[in-house]
C-alpha cells in the first residue's frame, strides 16, 4: 500500500505513558478551565488515560479578566493537590501561570516574580484579536528580567494567518513555541490546522501543551491527526520531558 494511503493515527496515541503536560487550565473555579474539583478529578483522571504523567496546570492570569495573583493560583494548587490525594490521585502536579500579555503584564514582570512553568519558561499569550502594539518591547523586557517567553498556541492567532514572516520575527525576537495538540486534529478549523503543519514543517514549535478547559477538549484525542508532518510533531512531543520534575 502506498504511504499517502496510510490511516493518520489518533492523536491519544501519540502521548507515551510518560508525556509531561505544560498547559491545561485544571483548577477548579479559577478561571475558564474546570468548575470543581469534580471537573478537575475527571478531567484528570482521562488525561491520565491517554498517558499524561505529570501536569504543569497554567490557569490564566490577565487582570482586566481573570484577575488571579499567584498566590491565588498557588492556593488553589495546594487544596486541590489535597482534594485529588483524597481522591487516589498522587501524580505529579505542579501549578504555573498562562499570562496575557498586555500593559499590565508588563509592568507586573517588573515587580514581581512570575509563576514559570519551569525554571524561568514561562507561559505567555495575547489577544485572539490583535497583537499589543508593545509585543517586542514586552518580549525584549521579559527577558531583560530575565525570563524565557514561551508563546502558547501561536497557530490560534488568525491575524498572523496571512503575515507569516510574523512568526518568524517572533523566533527571532527570542520567544519559543508551544503547539496546541488539538490543533492537529482540526479541533480548532481546517485553518489553523494548516497553520500548524506549516510551523511544524519550518521546525518552529519547540513544545507541546493539551490546553485542555472541559470534556469536549478530552473527547478530540479520540481523533485522528490531519497533519503530514508527523516526525516533527513527534519531536516535539519528546521535547516535553524538558520538563519533567
Amino acid at each position: 500500500m502506498l504511504s499517502f494511503l496510510k490511516q493518520k493515527p489518533y492523536l491519544k496515541d501519540l502521548l507515551s505513558d510518560n508525556f509531561i503536560d505544560i498547559h491545561s487550565h485544571l483548577l477548579p473555579g479559577i478561571d475558564d478551565g474546570a468548575k470543581t474539583i469534580s471537573d478537575t478529578v475527571r478531567l484528570i483522571k482521562a488525561l491520565k488515560k491517554i498517558g499524561i504523567s505529570q501536569f504543569v496546570t497554567t490557569p490564566h492570569i490577565s487582570h482586566y479578566i481573570w484577575n488571579n495573583s499567584p498566590k491565588a493560583v498557588c492556593d488553589n494548587h495546594y487544596e486541590t493537590t489535597l482534594l485529588l490525594s483524597e481522591n487516589n490521585i498522587k501524580d505529579p502536579f505542579k501549578a504555573a501561570a498562562e499570562y496575557f500579555m498586555d500593559d499590565w503584564f508588563e509592568k507586573h514582570f517588573k515587580t514581581e516574580k512570575l509563576l514559570p512553568l519551569k525554571d524561568n519558561y514561562v507561559l505567555v499569550e495575547m489577544s485572539y484579536m490583535n497583537a499589543p502594539i508593545q509585543l517586542y518591547k514586552i518580549l525584549f523586557d521579559l527577558q531583560v528580567a530575565g525570563y524565557i517567553p514561551v508563546l502558547a498556541h501561536p497557530e490560534r492567532y488568525l491575524f498572523y494567518h496571512k503575515n507569516f514572516n510574523e512568526y518568524e520575527r517572533l523566533k527571532k525576537a527570542g520567544c519559543l513555541f508551544q503547539l496546541n495538540l488539538l490543533a492537529v486534529v482540526g479541533y480548532y478549523g481546517e485553518e489553523i490546522a494548516k497553520i500548524s503543519e506549516q510551523l511544524l514543517k519550518k521546525g518552529m514549535y519547540d513544545f507541546v501543551g493539551t490546553d485542555v478547559h472541559h470534556d469536549n477538549h478530552i473527547a478530540a484525542f479520540e481523533q485522528r491527526i490531519k497533519v503530514n508532518s508527523l516526525d516533527a510533531l513527534k519531536k516535539i512531543i519528546s521535547n516535553n520531558q524538558f520538563f519533567k520534575f
